[in-house]
């Protein structure tokens, strides 16, 4: 059986607004039995809020189908690295995954007096970036805090166009404190090990608008890869780019169509067997 990875961000919906078809390829792949899960590296939001913003968009999905980078990333350092101070540069998706494994945060006011005790800096996309909050991850980092990144997206698709993204913020911390961090959400590994635990699939697929992290993760974790040209990246952009889409579909829309034929052939092929 397959199993879908779908982006959410530029494949499902754009900002507020959803994208053509996206609920209809939801709720066909509900009555065909296929499993699949959503996998954003926005971490903003966590999956209960997710969920609300689907919903209002007329796509019912439990909170058990999201994972977000920034809940990958909280089960990362769980599983991983001692419990420690946590100073975190992100929205309150991300305070809240971090929360839910019970580590201790430094806000930015208490990082005034108590930025010596940061261990971990954690850095996603934060809608209220300040220089202050650079300020005292730049001082930890250099301290010795491990320099963590929820995702690499430097951008990320709006309503509006395309706008800076956890990558950018954390550019901004690599340039001040010439530390590499550990990069969490696709296209690395270590959000694939929770997304394995939650997506039970002979074969994967992963629908995605971008070429660095999606299309990349799909090739690193041996998947089909499929492109929609909904999000970030376009038809020159494949062209120009080392990782290559298996297929390319001007939206998720027409993956209906795709899946029809592929689960025709599966049905044909178990007959003859």
């Amino acid at each position: 059986m397959i199993g879908i990875i779908f982006d959410m961000d530029g494949v499902i919906y754009r900002g507020k607004e959803p994208i053509e078809g996206a609920n209809e390829v939801i709720e066909f792949l509900k009555a065909n039995k296929v499993p699949f899960i959503f996998l954003t590296n926005n971490s903003t939001r966590n999956a209960r809020m997710y969920r609300e913003k689907l919903q209002k968009m007329g796509i019912d999905v439990g909170e058990d189908r999201i994972i977000t980078s920034g809940y990958a990333t909280a089960r990362y350092l769980s599983r991983n690295f001692e419990r420690g101070n946590v100073f975190a540069i992100g929205g309150e998706g991300l305070l809240e995954e971090i929360k839910s494994i019970g580590w201790p945060i430094i806000s930015v006011e208490e990082a005034r007096k108590r930025w010596k005790e940061i261990e971990y800096v954690v850095v996603g996309l934060d809608p209220a970036l300040t220089y202050e909050k650079l300020k005292y991850g730049c001082l930890a980092i250099r301290n010795g805090a491990l320099f963590i990144g929820t995702n690499p997206d430097t951008t990320y698709p709006s309503e509006e166009g395309i706008l800076p993204g956890a990558g950018s913020i954390i550019a901004a911390l690599k340039a001040a404190t010439e530390k590499e961090p550990l990069i969490i959400g696709k296209p690395n590994r270590p959000v694939f090990e929770v997304v394995k635990e939650k997506l039970n699939a002979d074969e994967i697929w992963v629908v995605g608008d971008r070429l660095d992290t999606d299309i990349e993760f799909a090739r690193r974790i041996n998947a089909k890869a499929i492109m929609v040209l909904t999000g970030v990246n376009t038809l020159e952009d494949i062209e120009r780019s080392k990782a290559k889409p298996d297929v390319v579909m001007p939206s998720v829309k027409e993956l209906i169509k795709y899946l029809e034929v592929y689960l025709e052939q599966q049905n044909h092929g178990n007959k003859e067997h």
